[in-house]
């Protein structure tokens, strides 16, 4: 009797965690397609909210901006000098450049600006959303007739959009400059040859697969931290918990992302 009833108390819980780990994402699919309902609503765009979806696209964008290309910058030289060095040890330099695209358009840097974006903007505007609902200040919002998703959780949301968009693309652009003047400096006679290698590696299933992975990473880095806000409350412990929760579903979506994007790009 005893190990029907421990067995009955395994299934259970099991099936309790179950159900709650599929809440959890159903939530988020929940979200996003109501996110995604707003942000093609022409009412979202009204005179009233247009201020403040400005204020969070540029507080969310324009500080990190010149400290991220920086880093890009930083990261393309480096890399680039050791995998050129380490191709010509071994003859293959002619390999050297489609590696450090590759490497580091492809895979690094739209992974850096997702995380990047997380760590600074999009978690802490989570966060500031679940101190608010927390106070009461969304049902408050509720009650006189407006619509906190609207008015709070999309600019937001959109902000982490555009800012982990507008990284990749910039940061990939300082990469491809920085990479092609480590290589061949200040001279043109090498663009003929950086062009056709960069045509090469993004021919259009690279590029759309690489455009789609940074889509995906910006909706995951925006739309996790909300949801953890909006459904996560609770005592501050449990409150503690369920973003602890939200970050792991975040990582284990980017790297889910991540690792589709290699299969299709490699196999």
């Amino acid at each position: 009797m005893t190990t029907i009833a421990s067995s009955k108390q395994l299934l259970a819980r099991a099936n309790h965690r179950a159900q709650h780990y599929l809440s959890a994402w159903w939530r988020l699919v929940w979200l996003g397609s109501l996110i995604l309902v707003h942000a093609l609503s022409p009412s979202s765009y009204s005179r009233a909210n247009r201020p403040v979806m400005a204020f969070h696209i540029y507080t969310n964008t324009a500080p990190i901006l010149l400290g991220f290309s920086l880093l890009c910058a930083i990261i393309s030289v480096v890399l680039t000098r050791i995998v050129t060095a380490t191709a010509l040890s071994y003859g293959l330099s002619q390999y050297g450049m489609q590696v450090v695209i590759r490497v580091l358009v492809l895979e690094l840097i739209p992974l850096t600006a997702a995380l990047f974006v997380a760590l600074r903007c999009t978690i802490p505007d989570g966060a500031e959303v679940a101190g608010m609902q927390s106070r009461g200040e969304l049902d408050a919002m509720r009650m006189r007739g407006i619509d906190p998703i609207r008015q709070e959780v999309l600019p937001r949301v959109l902000a982490g959009l555009v800012s982990t968009i507008t990284l990749a693309a910039l940061s990939c652009v300082v990469a491809l400059v920085v990479a092609y003047l480590a290589v061949y400096g200040f001279r043109f006679s090498g663009l003929d040859a950086y062009t056709r290698l960069f045509g090469q590696v993004f021919n259009p299933a690279v590029s759309l697969i690489f455009v789609l992975k940074t889509l995906f990473f910006s909706l995951a880095v925006s739309l996790i931290p909300m949801v953890s806000a909006l459904y996560g409350i609770g005592d501050k412990a449990s409150r503690s918990s369920a973003e602890m929760r939200g970050l792991v579903r975040m990582f284990a979506l980017i790297l889910l992302i991540e690792v589709l994007s290699l299969v299709g790009n490699y196999l």
